[in-house]
């Protein structure tokens, strides 16, 4: 078939069973916005900002294990989607991304809309190409597709010219691709994996600490299997939350700076650590030479070597594609494997578990904690949860339990205000029945809060649990705890009426300020406006903080409980 650029475009996402596209036209790419109407496999799904496209389409990617896809046009276009980009990459998320470019001969001649994308996008894509040749586009945008999905997974950027879209060539989609330079590893070493079994059996302290890579590489059935089969605690990164049940009794929490006292205790006094697809980050572990205080034998398992001793040095490192990898591991343990005697490390845990961390103060004012209780209840922890980030992601993830994966939609690495409305939206298109539900703070909605256009033309039944304090709440609480109660700029003063903003926008709003309001609210929004999408403004106490808290550059035996203020 002789086809042109714009046709081969559309071709090769029908070939990847590509469902949604999120996107914004512009002039670069409407060659590829007239093909969109010329089909039906496809649905197109119009935001009203370029940012919002690329997070619904990394929201559609971790919720479903497909991958998202977005399209923008060149010049702002792209800049706009810079954020979302770098969102993706920070949290290892599958995405295409394609991008509309000025003509090639007018690429370097300050084009009207013209920037680099390529230049632009290098430090936050896993790749990034630039097509010359419309004879290069159907085999470029298999690779893209490739690239993004394999290994440790990312977005990949495909900047396309406005005179590629327009030019022909004869279209030919390959069913595979090969590329001499790009061969992640899947198999892990058998060595290094019968090292780690000698080290479990006689691991007299252990833990099993887990991060997002289990849920992105749908691991989360064989690492529950192998908790089981060791019996000994588990700990989730706030990428991992729901990778093991939260309500199982293994689970400590999350580990880290906000994380449980018994997960943080049991992650600073284990004799042997197996992560497995976490990266030990900065927030999880605090203070490295603290960290490092206590004699231990850590197994670290991750598809990226470059993520292996980066912060924390590894006695066993292990790449591999994660399921292989505990495939092998299960293997060699055998079914009637069991560790030395654990009582004496349950019931250290048992004595950390009775501090209970996570109790809060009771207040006349509404406490943030018991909404998330309460969503908690109403929803019977069965919808999938989004976020912003500031004090309300903390408390989600504190106080929603997760038992399954791909229900927890954050940015953890780079801690975009503005996913949470945009993610509800990529996680309804991906999940069609689920019940899902945005928790946002009245600084981050805002960012992307354009967005309710776009659930009004498409009618998506999203729950907004917004907790609004009045101010930045996570930064007016560093400020009262390291700044000397200095609150620069961390007062939002000039809030608009949310219930009159949502109705605004077509959908239904809601004002809760008192505690005995919070569930017939709760319940009134899932059942009897369970097709609508509900604004629900929680005014909470302006005083409430996240605990418990380890402070910057402090170890994680050095937590602050609300007991201790």
């Amino acid at each position: 078939m002789i086809l042109t650029g714009a046709e081969i475009i559309i071709k090769c996402l029908q070939a990847e069973n590509v469902d949604y596209v999120f996107g914004y036209p512009g002039g670069s790419v409407l060659h590829i916005y007239d093909e969109f109407f010329k089909q039906d496999q496809i649905r197109h799904i119009l935001v009203r900002h370029e940012q919002a496209a690329v997070h619904a389409a990394d929201a559609y990617s971790r919720s479903s294990s497909k991958i998202g896809v977005a399209l923008v046009t060149s010049g702002p276009g792209v800049t706009n989607a810079v954020t979302g980009i770098a969102t993706a990459h920070a949290d290892s998320v599958p995405l295409v991304v394609l991008t509309g470019q000025v003509g090639t001969s007018y690429i370097g001649q300050d084009a009207f809309q013209e920037c680099d994308t390529v230049g632009i996008t290098r430090p936050c894509v896993k790749h990034n190409f630039l097509v010359k040749n419309v004879e290069d586009l159907a085999l470029t945008l298999k690779k893209a597709f490739h690239i993004a999905t394999t290994g440790r997974p990312g977005p990949v950027v495909v900047d396309i010219p406005k005179d590629i879209t327009a030019a022909r060539c004869e279209f030919r989609y390959p069913r595979t691709v090969s590329m001499r330079s790009y061969n992640p590893v899947l198999k892990g070493h058998l060595g290094q994996i019968k090292k780690t079994v000698q080290i479990l059996a006689k691991a007299k302290r252990p833990i099993l600490y887990i991060g997002g890579g289990i849920v992105l590489s749908n691991a989360a059935e064989r690492l529950t299997q192998l908790a089981h089969l060791l019996g000994c605690p588990v700990t989730s990164t706030l990428m991992g939350l729901g990778g093991f049940p939260g309500t199982d009794r293994q689970h400590l929490g999350m580990p880290g700076m906000h994380g449980t006292y018994e997960a943080n205790m049991a992650m600073h006094h284990a004799d042997v650590i197996l992560a497995v697809g976490a990266r030990f980050d900065d927030r999880v572990i605090g203070n490295t030479a603290h960290f490092a205080e206590e004699v231990r034998k850590i197994v670290h398992i991750d598809i990226d070597p470059s993520s292996i001793s980066k912060r924390v040095k590894a006695d066993v490192p292990i790449v591999g594609n994660i399921p292989d990898v505990l495939d092998e591991i299960l293997k060699l343990l055998g079914a009637n494997f069991s560790l030395p005697d654990q009582s004496a490390w349950w019931k250290q845990i048992g004595n950390w578990r009775d501090r209970n961390g996570l109790a809060y103060r009771k207040s006349a004012h509404l406490m943030p904690q018991f909404v998330l209780e309460k969503l908690y209840e109403v929803t019977r922890g069965d919808a999938i949860i989004t976020s912003d980030v500031g004090q309300h992601q903390m408390f989600a993830a504190q106080y929603y339990k997760f038992d399954r994966p791909r229900r927890w939609i954050n940015s953890g690495g780079l801690g975009t205000m503005g996913v949470g409305l945009p993610y509800a939206m990529g996680a309804r298109f991906a999940n069609p029945e689920a019940t899902v539900a945005c928790v946002t703070g009245e600084g981050s909605i805002q960012m992307c809060i354009q967005e309710l256009s776009t659930c009004k033309q498409f009618e998506l039944p999203i729950k907004i649990i917004n907790l609004n304090n009045g101010m930045l709440g996570m930064v007016r609480q560093h400020q009262e705890m390291f700044y000397s109660k200095r609150y620069s700029q961390s007062y939002v003063t000039s809030l608009p009426d949310f219930v009159k903003l949502a109705e605004a926008y077509g959908h239904i709003g809601m004002k809760i300020e008192r505690t005995e309001d919070v569930e017939p609210a709760l319940e009134k929004a899932f059942t009897e406006y369970k097709d609508r999408l509900v604004f629900m403004d929680f005014i909470i106490d302006p005083t409430a903080n996240v605990f418990p808290m380890v402070a910057a550059g402090k170890g994680l035996t050095e937590m602050i409980l609300a007991e201790d203020l």
